[in-house]
Formats: C-alpha cells, structure tokens, sequence
C-alpha cells in the first residue's frame, strides 16, 4: 500500500501533466483562428525645435514633434487566447552622417496597450459571495424620459486617431535632427497570449499559414523641416495632393 504521501504526489504529477498539456493545446490551437490586420497611417504635422525634450534633458537639442491619423483594424488579432495587443507607431529616419552600410534609427513616438473583453471584465470567483451594489432609486423625471438606444461598443482592435499628438518626441544621439530626408510613420504590434508565445509584427507580404501580414500601416515619405521653418504638414510629403483640413484630436482605441 502506498502512503498518503505518494498518493498525494502521484495526483498532484497527474494534474500538471493534464495540465501542461492542455497549455499545448491551447497554445497551438491559435493557429487556426486566420488573420488579416490593416492600417492607414498618414501625417499631419512634424515640427523641429531644439529645446529640452525631458525636464531632465542635461543640454538642449533637437527634437521632432510628430502630429499622425492612424485608421487600424486589429480585431482579427483577437481570439480566446489573446491576452493584451500591445500597439506602437515608429518613426525610421536615417541616422546622422549614415552610409548604406549603417541601418537607419527607429524611435517609438505613440504606443498603447488594447485589452481583451476577458481581460477588461475578468471572472471573479468569489463575486457570488459580494454583496451586489444596490441601483439607485429612479426619479419622476428619469420615468418619464424615453429610453435611448443602446449604444453599440465596437469589437476590441479597432483604433481611430485624428490628429494624434505624440506621447513620445524624438531625439537623436547627434543632438540634430533638422533636415532630414526619407522619414516614414510604420505600425507594429505584439500579441500576448493567456498561454503561449509572444508574436510579433507580420509585415505586407509576410505570412504565416492563415495569418497575412498586415495591409499598409506605413506612411508616405517626408523630410523633416528646417529648424526654423515652423512646421511641415501633408504638403512636404512625397508624392502627396492638397492637405485636408486638419481635425481636432479624437482617440479611440478599443
């Protein structure tokens, strides 16, 4: 007979075989879930002034001050094993006195983190036993109003920006960034799953089984304006018409 003791092992190395398993599985099994992100990043606005970007700046530099609308659908990203999406929009420039052997400098100018239904509303366990909140009693007034339409939340992934500011200004070792010629706005994401490994960005032409790169997501070329110059809207973009007129900051992201 065994003891209580290796019965107690045997039951307990039963569990996390199941449940390593069961972890595989799931891990695996979104890969059968097809995805098929898109954006549209274009600029609005890039100012060059040389100042401190930091309160704790040591010296003054240049720093550019990047205003963007971004359009993106990421909602195909999300499935029962996606965690979080964790977003970002990046400036590629090339680097101070660069050759075709050095890479170009990328630096993240806005990023965010868009939650999953169950991770904005998580199952609590122990909510049978909580006392529910009582609802306030309603007025004479609030009887009488009629009932509004229940407003429609759009599916998480979905992001609308109009005249986004920065959340982050760019620098650059050199301490200059006047002037610089081929400057692009690219998206990429991360997916991080409940159980399994991080994935990261597919790019346009890039696949993997059912999941497609992501469709557009990189703005038009532009320079970077002179120090002086005040600011660089669509006209200094490459290859682009007449600018519309610019709107008023609108995020959202869900």
């Amino acid at each position: 007979m065994h003891s209580t003791l290796v019965r107690a092992q045997n039951v307990f190395g039963f569990f996390t075989t199941v449940a390593f398993c069961t972890a595989i599985l799931v891990a695996l099994s979104v890969t059968i879930f097809p995805q098929e992100p898109s954006a549209k990043l274009e600029l609005r606005n890039v100012q060059v002034v040389k100042g401190r970007p930091h309160y704790h700046s040591p010296k003054k530099e240049e720093y550019a001050h990047i205003k963007f609308d971004l359009d993106a659908d990421f909602t195909s990203l999300f499935n029962w094993n996606t965690k979080q999406i964790f977003v970002w929009v990046l400036a590629n420039y090339p680097a101070s006195g660069s050759t075709p052997d050095v890479p170009s400098s990328q630096a993240i100018i806005w990023d965010a983190i868009i939650n999953s239904e169950t991770q904005k509303n998580p199952l609590n366990p122990f909510q049978f036993l909580l006392k529910s909140p009582k609802a306030p009693k309603k007025s004479a007034s609030s009887k009488n109003k009629p009932k509004s339409k229940q407003e429609v939340q759009p599916q998480p992934g979905i992001i609308q920006l109009k005249n986004s500011k920065p959340k982050y200004q760019i620098t650059d070792i050199s301490g200059k960034l006047s002037a610089r010629n081929n400057v692009t706005l690219e998206v990429g994401w991360n997916v991080q799953p409940w159980v399994g490994a991080l994935t990261w960005t597919l790019t346009d032409g890039q696949s993997w089984g059912r999941w497609h790169g992501l469709h557009g997501g990189r703005s038009k070329a532009f320079d970077m304006p002179e120090l002086k110059v005040k600011g660089v809207n669509q006209n200094a973009v490459k290859g682009a018409g007449k600018p519309e007129k610019a709107a008023e900051a609108s995020p959202i992201v869900k």
